[in-house]
């Protein structure tokens, strides 16, 4: 009985499974190079929430509600500036999930500092930033809410999330 060494083993065993990446299924040649999601899925969409009323948002006080369901924290702020993402007629107002990116620990808005700061870990959160990671352990910035001003009703929407909200797949669920 011959025996296969441990290199003839790795060789044998690394050539073929070389080899079989190079042969794609047919599902996957057609999903290579494509961003679309694969025929016959879905893509939920987001709902869009009426989260407040525009004269009714005071300059650096949190507005806080949920989005896109009851098991997500968000809120909205007034910044009395231009910042970046912004909304509105002077596109001063940005949401974000209060969600900490690192182990979800819930942020909290610093009024004087206007910042998001995380206790559990001291991450920081800069909301003129599009919620850009300032320091801590975080690896990413706080997931925006995307909003939509609604000028004849002067109401403030979510219409959809930039980022994934902590510990999920799946924004939607």
């Amino acid at each position: 009985m011959s025996r296969l060494s441990r290199r003839n083993f790795l060789k044998l065993t690394g050539s073929s499974a070389a080899l079989g990446t190079l042969s794609l299924s047919p599902v996957a040649q057609a999903q290579q190079g494509s961003s679309s999601p694969p025929a016959g899925s879905t893509t939920l969409p987001y709902p869009r929430d009426v989260v407040a009323r525009l004269d009714d948002v005071t300059v650096n006080q949190p507005v806080y509600f949920n989005y896109p369901d009851n098991r997500s924290p968000c809120v909205l702020i007034r910044k009395g500036r231009e910042v970046k993402g912004g909304v509105g007629p002077d596109r001063d107002v940005v949401a974000y999930s209060t969600q900490c990116t690192h182990m979800g620990c819930p942020v909290n808005y610093d009024q004087e500092a206007e910042t998001f700061k995380c206790p559990c870990h001291y991450s920081i959160f800069d909301p003129d930033n599009a919620g850009q990671m300032v320091i801590g352990h975080a690896t990413e910035g706080l997931p925006r809410i995307l909003l939509e001003y609604d000028e004849a009703e002067d109401t403030l929407l979510a219409v959809s999330i930039d980022g994934l909200i902590y510990g999920r797949q799946a924004n939607i669920i």
